[in-house]
This record gives structure tokens, sequence and C-alpha cells, in this order.
């Protein structure tokens, strides 16, 4: 018989459900820490190069931004799959989700400094740079077609357009909830579940879009339809991650202690297991079509990865981003252990980082085919660790503010009882 047989459900004022006092008293020294990080940070990659704009100052706070985005996208993507599938399991963690989900709304902000970059002839985004196609010798009927999608004045439209969606679905799903919290009405859960359809068709085309744009037209030759995917399972992947490690966190800390048991590490362990393969299996599916076609547009981006410095990191990715974590987590017995799940939360994480930084950094210095990226000497790398560090202080300081002004738990969700006595077969 299990212990949680026979669960019960806290009042709802109950102190268990409450941000803990060590954890609130964090937000100012995260937001002021992560603030000056982030500007230390740009300051110094701008300073990388003697270009007075360079390249490598933008894609340093991009590689930082598309970090945090990821994540904060793949908690609203955790929201509306449990609302589809109409899941009861993880009512007690996905207050969780939505604290970090509803963040869409301030990383929209900080979306700006991007947008600013286009005012800068190809200092982020080659193909702003009117020179760019006569400098490369492209073919000018190709590079036309290409402008129709990839201008200044389009790309800043469809920006807005999947903000648009992301922040509209973060507070239609945020308010239905918390309000639930007050009038604990069952109507609220219908209606969500009801839009989780439509809404998880607009998140994977939104996603997808904004993955061509922010990442894979740094190298505009470069094509790949599995790229929206492989963004997606790394965010996805990170996600549950974060999850895992904050509901720790929020356990040491004292809160939920009862409501969030072994089982539901458990259910996250297997997620976060899965994700890694399905990220694995993504990435080599991308690279074994590419490299079986052998066509130069498109294993010119994988060269370019296979030079230098980058050539070790992308052997890193495949052995510390895959295969380590993959034997990590690969046990029952490891994903029943709180304290294990939250190391290797903490360690998938970091290796996020690395893809990000795989994905964006060796465009900053590789201008033309032959020349080998780098990572701007130990400036460089330094600025980039800044940057991210910061965005990460920054995020963790607003996910604190918006836990510690409601509930850390859906307190008058239908299924919270289910989730409470939920039990792995």
């Amino acid at each position: 018989m299990s212990e949680h047989a026979l669960p019960t459900v806290k009042p709802a004022d109950d102190p268990a459900f409450q941000l803990p006092h060590s954890l609130a008293g964090l937000q100012l020294p995260l937001l002021g820490g992560g603030i000056i990080a982030l500007l230390i940070g740009v300051v110094l990659a701008f300073m990388v190069s003697d270009d007075p704009m360079p390249r490598f100052g933008f894609s340093a706070y991009l590689t930082a931004y598309l970090y945090g985005l990821t994540i904060v996208l793949g908690c609203l993507f955790f929201v509306l799959i449990q609302h589809l599938v109409r899941a009861g399991w993880s009512v007690v963690v996905r207050r969780v989700a939505e604290c970090m989900m509803i963040l869409i709304v301030p990383m929209a902000v900080l979306f700006l400094p991007i947008l600013f970059s286009l005012f800068f002839d190809g200092k982020l985004f080659v193909w702003t740079d009117p020179n760019f196609a006569a400098e490369h010798g492209l073919n000018d009927e190709m590079w036309s077609m290409k402008k129709v999608f990839l201008n200044g004045p389009f790309f800043a439209v469809r920006a807005v357009i999947y903000f648009v969606i992301w922040i509209g679905l973060a507070v239609f799903y945020w308010r239905g909830s918390v309000r639930q919290d007050e009038t604990g009405e069952r109507a609220a859960t219908d209606r969500m579940q009801a839009f989780s359809g439509p809404a998880v068709i607009l998140f994977a085309l939104s996603v997808s879009f904004a993955a061509f744009d922010w990442g894979m037209s740094l190298a505009p030759m470069w094509f790949s339809t599995m790229f929206g995917v492989y963004i997606f399972a790394g965010s996805v992947l990170a996600a549950h991650c974060a999850i895992t490690l904050v509901t720790y966190i929020l356990q040491r800390n004292g809160a939920i202690k009862d409501e969030v048991t072994v089982e539901h590490y458990h259910d996250l362990g297997k997620y976060i297991f899965g994700f890694i393969v399905f990220w694995a299996y993504i990435s080599f599916s991308q690279y074994l079509l590419i490299w079986y076609a052998n066509i130069p547009e498109e294993t010119e981006w994988f060269f370019s990865r296979q030079q230098g410095a980058f050539g070790y990191l992308s052997l890193g990715l495949v052995f510390f981003h895959w295969m380590i974590p993959f034997l990590g987590t690969l046990s029952r017995h490891v994903r029943r252990k709180p304290g294990l799940m939250a190391f290797w939360a903490g360690y998938i994480l970091v290796m996020h980082f690395v893809d990000i930084y795989w994905i964006v950094m060796p465009e900053a210095r590789h201008l033309e085919y032959g020349v080998i990226p780098t990572m701007g000497g130990p400036l460089g790398i330094l600025a980039s660790l800044l940057c991210t560090v910061g965005m990460i202080a920054l995020v963790t300081g607003l996910l604190l503010r918006v836990a510690g002004g409601n509930r850390i738990v859906p307190v008058r969700d239908p299924r919270l009882l289910e989730s409470i006595a939920f039990e792995n077969i």
C-alpha cells in the first residue's frame, strides 16, 4: 500500500503553497545582479572586435536570449500539452511551468535589442547587409527570392506575430489557472482543455518559423526543414529540466513537500530521458540527411562547426549532451531519487546552453566559406558566459517575483487530489 493511498489536500492558504521567504528575498539581488552581469557581458562582447558594432556582441546577446526564451517556450508547451491530454499527474508541478511560461511577456521586451540590430547592416543577420550577395558572389535571382522573406520590415512583423501568439496563449492559460485558485470553478479547466488543440498547432507553427528567423537565418544560404523541430526538442527538454530543478529547490526550502512526491520526479525523469533521445534523434537525422545529400549550401553550415574549437564542441555535444545524460537517467532508480534528478536537470540545462552557443556563435566570426570560426578568445568566452549568466539571473528573479505573488500549486484544480495520489505503475 502506498503512503499516498489516502491523500489529503491542505487549505488553499496553507504556507506550503506560498513561495518560501528564503527564496522570496533573492528577487532583487537576482534582478539587479542579472542586469549588471548581462550589461557587462554585452559590453565585453562588443570589445572582442575592432569593429565599432561587431557581430560578436549581438551574437552573444542572441545566444543568452535564445537560451532563456527556449526554456520559457518549453514551459508554455508543457502547460498546453498537459491540458490537451487531460493529465492528472502533473497538476502539482504545473504551476511552476505556468510561472515560467508567463515570463514570455518580459522576454518580448528583451527581444528589442535583436530588432535594434536590424538598423546596423550585417551586424547580426548578414542578410541585412545590402552588399552581402555581391561580396559572396550569389546569384541575383536566387538572392532576390530570399529577400522576399529575409527583409527587415517583414522580419519585424513576423516577430510581432510570434509574440502575440505566445503572449496570448500564456496569458489565457495563466489567467484561467490563477482565477480558478479563487473561484474553484470546473469550467476554467474545461475552457483550457477546449482551446488546447488549436493552441498546440499555433505554438508549433510559430516556434518553427521563429527558429528559422532567429537561428537558421544567421546563415541565410543554409536551410534545414528539421531545424524547427531541433529547436523544439531542445526547448522541451530544457523546460522539463527547469521544472524539475525549480520544484526540487522549492521543496528544499520547505514548500510543497507533501504534494510533490517521488512519483512526480519519476515522471519528470521519464520525460527528460525521452526528450534526450528525441533531441539526439533529430540532431542525428538532420546531420545524416545533409551529409548524405552532400549539397554545398547545406554542408557548409556543418563544415564550419567541424573546424577549430567548434569541432571539439560538436563532439562534446554528442558525448555530453546525449550519451552521458542518456546513461545517467536510464535507470528507474535514478529517476526516483529527487536529488539525482535535480543534478541531471542542472547538468542538462548547462548542456542546453552549449547547444544554443553552438548554433549561434560560429556565425559571429564566420563570414565566408573556408574561414574557421572562433570563440573570440578568452574575452569572447567570458563575455558569452556573462551574458547567459546575467540572463539566467534576470529570468530567475522575474520567476521569483511572479511566484511570490501567487500560489505555487493550482490549489483548486479539480485534478489536484488525483495528482497528489499519483503512483507510477
